[in-house]
């Protein structure tokens, strides 16, 4: 098969694509035909070697693929040949074929093209498991989501929406924050122009937004705190923009949280949370209220192309890559 590969910690720049053995399902595992592959940044922070997890080299990057089940090991009894899946995968899914835990695949729903599907699990699981079971985000309720033209971002507007939540999207430029106003956001804020903690009291009355989803970090995250009202939660996502310092004094004051939620833990130790998060995700998906923005498609020879175009901020929404598409 065909795989981008990479054989030692460096710049995307040094991925190249290789002719490899397909991988082989362990017991608990489904072999899957790729035919769409998103790009995300912790792509190109896994490659450089600083991500949480080290794969043994080589490897593929790529942490969520959608495909048809071509193979399964011997403990699998979900998923047979033929089905039409996405998943969450550790590495790997930028190549022919991928490898993924029968427990972190989900069937496709019909209706739903391949592209969409691996668009899908990151940010959307992402966003919801961090709102619903971390923000506990109620109805009626204000949220403000950074970079919300993001890949991530984009999926938080529109969760918060389903949720019943007024939401305010913040954004570096006034076509990012019409993208985000298309995907349901009641206000924006440009952050570049703006003050945002005082665009966000002036939207708010004065009392604040309780929940603030946060996957920029860096100086982003203390004028977000300055945005929160009483009892405010702010869900620490990533940080793209660099690792904030929280002064402990800044919580009590009015009670606040400052909470952080990486979708892997919950793969590890609250499994079912993840399943009810998916359940509520393709409900939502099945309804209208969830509609995957993807502006790249692009094949597997340049897939290093498609993480750029995150790492350099030149894209809004999702980028997947296709990996049986001509160059």
């Amino acid at each position: 098969m065909r795989a981008v590969m990479c054989r030692a910690w460096g710049p995307i720049d040094d991925l190249r694509i290789e002719d490899v053995t397909p991988p082989e399902p362990a017991a608990d595992e489904v072999l899957i035909s790729v035919r769409a592959t998103a790009v995300n940044y912790a792509d190109s922070i896994m490659v450089a070697g600083r991500y949480q997890t080290k794969p043994p080299f080589p490897f593929s990057p790529g942490l969520e693929t959608a495909g048809v089940v071509t193979g399964r090991g011997a403990g699998v009894t979900r998923f047979t040949p033929g089905d039409r899946v996405m998943a969450i995968l550790p590495y790997g899914g930028l190549a022919e074929f991928a490898v993924a835990k029968e427990d972190e695949t989900f069937r496709v729903p019909d209706g739903m093209p391949f592209e969409e599907a691996g668009a899908f699990p990151i940010a959307y699981i992402s966003s919801h498991v961090a709102l619903r079971w971390q923000g506990r985000l109620e109805p009626g309720e204000t949220l403000l989501v950074l970079g919300a033209a993001g890949g991530v971002g984009l999926t938080a507007v529109e969760i918060g929406r389903a949720m019943g939540a007024r939401v305010i999207a913040a954004a570096s430029t006034a076509e990012k924050l019409a993208v985000a106003r298309e995907r349901g956001a009641d206000e924006t804020v440009d952050y570049t122009a703006d003050n945002l903690s005082e665009r966000v009291l002036a939207l708010t009355g004065g009392e604040g937004a309780d929940v603030c989803f946060d996957p920029v970090g860096g100086a982003l995250s203390d004028a977000a705190l300055s945005s929160l009202g009483w009892g405010g939660r702010l869900l620490l996502i990533g940080f793209v923009a660099g690792v904030p310092q929280i002064p402990a004094n800044r919580l009590l004051v009015k009670n606040r949280s400052a909470l952080g939620c990486a979708l892997r833990y919950y793969r590890w130790h609250e499994p079912d949370k993840l399943g009810m998060s998916v359940k509520e995700l393709l409900r939502w998906y099945a309804e209208g209220k969830l509609r995957p923005c993807i502006t790249h498609r692009l094949p597997l020879d340049q897939s290093v192309e498609a993480i750029r175009l995150l790492t350099d901020r030149k894209a809004y929404g999702k980028i997947v890559v296709l990996p049986g598409r001509a160059g």
